[in-house]
């Protein structure tokens, strides 16, 4: 019963997706339709990034840029910088939660051998709000891009002018937090990691570096995702099989179920008729509300069953994102980090991000509104 409990805590989306699916088909009976509704190109080239992301993770490749980085600064404020760069560019490419889940960890360690642990707090809400700003440039960002990029058939190219405005204003913004929040003073960071690459090692990283490029030419269009699929799968399952334990699979069947529940809607008149109705309002204000909520992600795949206007869906659920913990599941991923820390101040974590993150809304909707 308590793994039970614990499985529904840590996967709450997830369980929410199975029962919305599940519900509906009751309303819906399961047929030869259900098929259509799962977009499989999506889910493959998650898949693949997960993969190369886990792989180059568990070498520790990301964390090794970021040392190299930061061992170059020697005032606070400088390394703060890094570490909010670091969250907000490498989020572009290897997702807002691998930058999280890499970055996160890595700060701690860094603001504890620096003796500054009275900047935990903001430095990882900063980091968050990069890493969640800095994901939405790009279709690689986060899966609610992937996801609309693919559904909209846009270019790379108009992908990227359609949120560049917004990426460029929240740097801006986040450089000017960090110089106003964190005042320079000397530092010195004596504490270095080695890192002794043996020759498989290093076969590894170039082999997940292929399997990104290769991603990358799917995500393009360049390439068809289920061939980038069979290599990215193929190449781990005879080099590095035991990597292909690491991917958040849950994440997938959340997509699968959400798929399922959005089609059966579809096919109810009377709810369909309502929700698109409602969406029609204001896409880009109903998916930022939506993902205050409900998150992001469900918010992107729930609103793209009910309307055309997939760029607004793009803008909404990425700026949707901000707001409150669980507007953008890759938050929680800072917040458990934090609340590892011994004497971590949960409510006061609470307070400083939610309050850091309605500025942050605020203002990339003004940006919005005047664009």
């Amino acid at each position: 019963m308590d793994s039970i409990k614990r499985f529904i805590n840590n996967e709450i989306v997830l369980c929410v997706a199975f029962v919305l699916a599940v519900g509906s088909s009751f309303v819906v009976h399961p047929d030869r339709q259900y098929l259509g509704y799962i977009d499989f190109r999506t889910l493959s080239i998650l898949l693949a990034l997960m993969i190369t992301m886990a792989g180059l993770q568990r070498l520790q490749v990301f964390r090794q840029i970021g040392e190299l980085l930061v061992a170059k600064m020697s005032s606070i404020s400088g390394v703060v910088l890094v570490l909010i760069f670091l969250c907000f560019f490498s989020a572009m490419f290897i997702t807002n939660d691998v930058a999280l889940l890499t970055f996160v960890p890595f700060s701690i360690v860094t603001l504890s051998i620096s003796n500054r642990r009275d900047l935990y707090i903001i430095v990882i809400v900063l980091e968050t709000i990069a890493a969640n700003l800095g994901s939405m440039l790009t279709p690689l960002g986060n899966p609610q891009n992937l996801y609309l990029y693919s559904l909209a058939g846009m270019s790379l190219g108009a992908f990227i002018k359609l949120m560049l405005p917004y990426s460029v204003a929240a740097l801006v913004l986040l450089v000017a937090c960090g110089f106003a929040f964190v005042k320079p003073a000397p530092v010195t960071l004596a504490e270095k990691h080695k890192y002794d690459r043996s020759s498989r090692d290093k076969k590894m990283i170039a082999m997940y570096v292929f399997t990104f490029l290769i991603s990358i030419l799917v995500v393009a269009r360049v390439l068809d995702y289920r061939i980038g699929l069979v290599i990215v799968a193929a190449l781990t399952l005879v080099l590095d099989r035991r990597v292909l334990r690491k991917p958040d699979y849950s994440l997938l069947f959340t997509f699968i179920f959400l798929f399922i529940f959005i089609g059966n809607i579809k096919r109810i008149p009377a709810l369909s008729d309502a929700i698109g109705s409602f969406l029609q309002i204001n896409e880009v204000g109903v998916s930022i509300f939506l993902s205050q909520f409900i998150s992001n992600v469900p918010a992107a795949i729930l609103c793209s069953g009910f309307t055309d206007q997939i760029d607004k869906l793009i803008i909404g659920t990425n700026l949707g994102g901000l707001g409150t913990l669980i507007a953008s599941m890759a938050s929680l991923i800072s917040f458990k980090q934090y609340s590892y820390i011994d004497g971590a101040d949960k409510k006061k974590y609470i307070g400083v991000f939610t309050l850091a993150n309605i500025f942050f809304l605020v203002v990339m909707c003004a940006i919005y509104i005047i664009l």
